[in-house]
């Protein structure tokens, strides 16, 4: 059996000198709950799979949430590790990436409260182009006038401060939400919610954001 290694420039499944397909399983024939319960149980050989699939998601998810490229890819190569350390408790009911969200949500809020104080003086830019894709929630029109331009930035910046100012849980499920394009469903899986618990989470962050930005309506 191999070994997974992660590397500090980057993602890589290494299984010592193997190739990827040695364990002769077509692995686009299996999902990814499939490929994760051979990890379980013993077969590296489709990690780097897993993690070629999820990474630029999981850099883009961890952005979003420290607004820090730099830490964004260290926490990401954490939560890869912390999936691998964790196989053994993986279970095929559970959708992988439910599961991978889980553990990068978790590992998000806890950095984010580590570092609370560190980051009370910095902005934070939740509709700065993505470091990766180059798009932003929120496009610019190029045909703006000065003035649409300064009130449009002005709202941006509301926009960032009040979604940063909600509680942990609602952060995390609007960020989930609106910049990965969750379901309910999902994002109450990932945090341990009923459905209709999620909603009720959601339509009090977006109520408060609503309240807060009345302003700008």
């Amino acid at each position: 059996m191999g070994t997974v290694a992660i590397s500090q420039n980057g993602f890589q499944g290494a299984q010592q000198g193997a190739q990827i397909h040695t364990s002769g399983v077509d692995w686009a024939q299996l999902s990814d709950a499939e490929i994760m319960v051979r990890v379980r149980e013993g077969d590296d050989s489709g990690f780097s799979l897993l993690i070629e699939k999820y990474r630029k998601q999981i850099v883009h998810f961890m952005f979003r949430m420290s607004r820090n490229q730099a830490v964004a890819e260290e926490l990401a190569q954490e939560v890869f590790l912390r999936v691998y350390r964790s196989r053994q408790t993986y279970r095929a009911e559970a959708k992988f990436s439910t599961w991978l969200y889980r553990i990068a949500t978790n590992l998000g809020v806890n950095h984010a409260r580590d570092t609370k104080y560190e980051r009370t003086a910095q902005n934070v830019y939740l509709d700065q182009p993505d470091p990766e894709t180059g798009t932003s929630p929120d496009v610019a029109d190029s045909t703006l006038s000065v003035e649409q331009e300064l009130v449009r930035d002005e709202r941006m910046q509301a926009i960032r401060k009040h979604v940063m100012a909600l509680p942990e849980r609602q952060r995390s499920a609007v960020l989930m939400h609106k910049y990965q394009e969750m379901d309910y469903k999902e994002i109450g899986q990932i945090l341990k919610l009923s459905e209709s618990a999620t909603k009720s989470l959601l339509f009090r962050a977006y109520q408060t954001l609503r309240e807060n930005l009345k302003d700008f309506a």
